[in-house]
């Protein structure tokens, strides 16, 4: 089955330890107006905000657990956007472009200060999710701001971020902290076998590793070609040092049909280099990356991790030539650019 929307997906695994610090908080009484839930991206974030909202608004579990039913009133109003006491601020869509827009505007920000401060329709919390709250600007950080000096009684505020840098220091301050580890292994290869059946177990072992345990980037690697471009990876790596320039030009045109293609690779050419590069610190290096690390010292391994960084970012950022890009990246690899 495909993994439904955070807000209709009832399954979170390997966060345990974050379920039952939000459980504690509920049980004892001593809930905090505002917590930020960061973590790498996919991993679950807004899921277990839209998780901990659901339970919010249908009380206390007599259960260690902060599950509701799928077919509890309050999950089926939540799947939909209908529940009255939960507002949901995140990116909107330029109506006239189509796209999504860069940043969360601080008039969507403002709107939390008129619906915090309602009494609950229900008569139990008001819950507000900032889902990619990195997103804000300054005018919207500051407006927010503004409602985290003067929180309202039975209110909550969640904010899903995975780049908490990107917030000024004064949020952070006033928010509690939830940072959510990579998930498991063994709970990505469960989830893996409920959204992904008709892929092999040698497949989904595949995308568990190149995910790094984020489930939310293992099925966008299995809906973008991952795994075959993963597969185009390793053997560019395993071919080290004997790849000459042309190699550029034949990924190149083999990417040139994908409309993900381009960052796919960058992302899996960096992070195979970051993953040998940890594992060979660690001394957990396999032969393979054994091999790859000793053509060439240390601290040069880091510098073209970062070099492909800028030239990744640099090509999306300002819209440049993928194709060029690709060939650039490939020279970087073999020395030769």
């Amino acid at each position: 089955m495909p993994a439904p929307e955070p807000r209709a997906n009832p399954l979170l695994l390997g966060h345990d330890l974050a379920e039952a610090t939000l459980l504690e908080a509920l049980r004892a009484g001593r809930m905090h107006h505002a917590w930020l839930i960061t973590g790498p991206e996919g991993v679950g974030k807004a899921t277990l905000a839209y998780r901990f909202a659901r339970r919010l608004l249908a009380g206390v579990p007599v259960e260690d657990s902060l599950t509701v039913d799928p077919s509890h009133p309050v999950f089926r109003r939540v799947a939909a956007n209908s529940h009255a006491d939960l507002r949901v601020i995140e990116r909107e869509r330029n109506e006239k472009t189509g796209r999504m827009k860069t940043q969360i505007a601080v008039d969507a920000v403002r709107e939390i200060t008129g619906f915090m401060a309602l009494t609950a329709a229900e008569g139990g919390w008001r819950v507000v999710i900032l889902d990619g709250a990195e997103d804000l600007n300054q005018s919207s950080s500051n407006a927010l701001l503004k409602i985290l000096e003067e929180p309202p009684p039975r209110a909550v505020l969640l904010l899903v971020c995975s780049a908490p840098g990107r917030l000024l220091p004064t949020i952070r301050s006033r928010c509690r902290r939830l940072r959510l580890a990579p998930v498991p292994d063994e709970a990505m290869q469960r989830l893996m076998a409920d959204y992904l059946p008709e892929l092999s177990g040698d497949e989904r072992d595949r995308l568990v590793t190149i995910a790094e345990g984020s489930p939310g980037r293992a099925l966008v690697l299995a809906e973008a070609e991952g795994l075959a471009i993963a597969a185009l990876v390793d053997r560019l790596l395993a071919d080290l040092p004997g790849v000459t320039p042309v190699r550029g030009y034949e990924i190149a045109d083999a990417l040139g049909r994908s409309e993900t293609g381009f960052s796919t690779f960058m992302d899996l050419m960096r992070a195979g280099i970051a993953s040998a590069v940890r594992d060979s610190v660690r001394g957990r290096a396999d032969p393979d990356q054994e091999r790859l690390m000793a053509l060439r010292p240390l601290g040069a391994w880091g510098d073209l991790w970062h070099g492909l960084t800028r030239l990744q970012d640099e090509t999306e950022r300002f819209a440049l030539d993928k194709r060029q890009a690709i060939v650039a990246s490939v020279g970087m690899l073999s020395g030769s650019g």
